[in-house]
Order: structure tokens, then sequence, then C-alpha cells
């Protein structure tokens, strides 16, 4: 019978899907960390009290980038080359989701408007990463060479979705709530879309490697449509809510350590 431990726990059982599974994710995180660190230098004069705020997300991001890469080296793996339709990060850009690399990549200081649209996507974004690393940490926390990995990277993940709600509610407050409202409305259609397309791309990947049947994939690819399907006519909705968080300004100290990959 399929479920989510199961395929996980296969998945994590080969060298080769390990290999694609752990990439992908320090590529992705890798991403965040290089754009918050962009966004956090070129935040305009009126936001610069949320620049060690942005700084320490990106941190925190780059942290997980170097524990993916961690677990790689422990099993004795080099990183591959990430395929460029399972680059999630990338195809969101490309959706123009977010504050473009180009963007970035300049010197001239971002707006307050920048500052929103950067908050909204990653509301949007750190829904999914909380929500993954949640069932990721139900079936692996105890895992004796994920586990504390796997518990970390949840932690971060749920102080960074909390830090959003907290940062866009206190925009939404100065007479920005139409604008954020309509951001993350966008955002998170186009998300749910991306996470469906990139979800394909990955299980057909990781069937490739395994040598699924083809009655396997067709389910696992009808799941992924289901999930797609409930997404976009209800499901986006938990993306664009916000609410105060229950612990305060979660994003207000140093970030944590790198763990030894165990």
């Amino acid at each position: 019978m399929l479920s989510a431990r199961s395929l996980f726990q296969e998945i994590l059982d080969e060298d080769e899907s390990f290999r694609l599974f752990c990439s992908i994710a320090a590529g992705g995180e890798s991403q965040g960390g290089w754009e918050n660190g962009r966004i956090a230098a070129l935040a305009p004069e009126s936001q610069r009290h949320l620049a060690s705020r942005i700084a320490r997300h990106g941190a925190d991001e780059d942290k997980h980038g170097r524990i993916f890469e961690a677990l790689l080296r422990k099993r004795g793996l080099q990183p591959v080359e990430v395929p460029r339709e399972t680059d999630y990060t990338m195809l969101l850009e490309q959706y123009g989701i977010g504050l473009a690399h180009e963007q970035l990549r300049r010197e001239e200081p971002l707006s307050e408007r920048d500052i929103i649209t950067y908050l909204a996507h990653s509301r949007v974004t750190e829904q999914r990463a909380s929500e993954q690393m949640a069932l990721l940490r139900t079936h692996f926390a105890d895992h004796p060479d994920l586990g504390r990995a796997v518990r970390m990277i949840s932690d971060d993940e749920d102080n960074h979705l909390a830090y959003c709600h907290e940062e866009l509610l206190r925009f939404a407050r100065l007479g920005h709530g139409r604008t954020i409202q309509r951001i993350l409305r966008e955002s998170a259609l186009t998300e749910i879309r991306v996470y469906r397309d990139v979800s394909l791309a990955v299980m057909d990947h990781m069937g490739r490697i395994l040598h699924w049947p083809r009655a396997k994939s067709a389910v696992l690819a009808a799941g992924i449509h289901a999930v797609y399907g409930y997404e976009r006519l209800v499901g986006w909705r938990r993306m664009v809510s916000l609410s105060p968080p229950r612990r305060r300004d979660p994003l207000g100290g140093p970030a944590t350590r790198v763990p030894a990959a165990g």
C-alpha cells in the first residue's frame, strides 16, 4: 500500500534517489538564502529595522542547504545537477512571483512595496515548506540519520512562517491590507500550479531511478493532480489568511548552528 512514509523511505534508502532529493532541497534552500541576503542588503531606509530579520531568514536557508549537503557527504555522495523542471524557486521567479533576481543583483534600494511583495511571497512558500517539513517530522523525527536535521529545519520553517504573518499584519495595520491580499492570492494560485508541476517532475525522475512500475507512477501522478484540484478549489485559502503568531518576534535572535548530519 502506498503511503507518504513508505514513499519517502524508498527514496531515502536508494543512493541515487536520495542524492537527487537532497540536491533539489539543498539548491532551493541555498537560492532562498541568497535572495534573502540581497533583500536584507537592499532594504529601504524606512524598513531598515527589518534587515536583521530578513538576514536571519537568509542565514537559516543557507544553513538548511548546508545540512542537506552534509547528509549527502555522510553517505559518500556528491550533489547532482538539479533538473530545471524540478527547480521550484526558479520556476516561481519565471512566473513572476516574488522579486526578480535581476532586480536583486542591482545595487538600488528596494521600495516598501517590494518588501511587502517579498513578505507575501514568503508567506505562501513558507506555508508549503512548513507543511512539508511537518510531514517529514511526523515520520522521521527519530530517524538515526535524518531526525535531528528534520527537527531543526521544521522548527525554522515554522518560525519563518510566523515571521511573515507578523510583518504582513504590521503592514496591514499601516493601510496596505488590500495590496497584501491581492499579492497573496496571486502568489498562492501560481505556487500551487508550480508545486504540482515540480511534484510531477520529481516523481517522474524518482520513478525512473527506482524503476517504479507504470501503475505505481500513474497512481502517484493521479494523487498529485487530486491535491492540485483541491488546492485550486479551496486549499489555496490557507496560504492567504493572516493571524498573529503564538511566538512573537520569531526571527529576533541569531541563527542556530548547523548540527552534525545525524
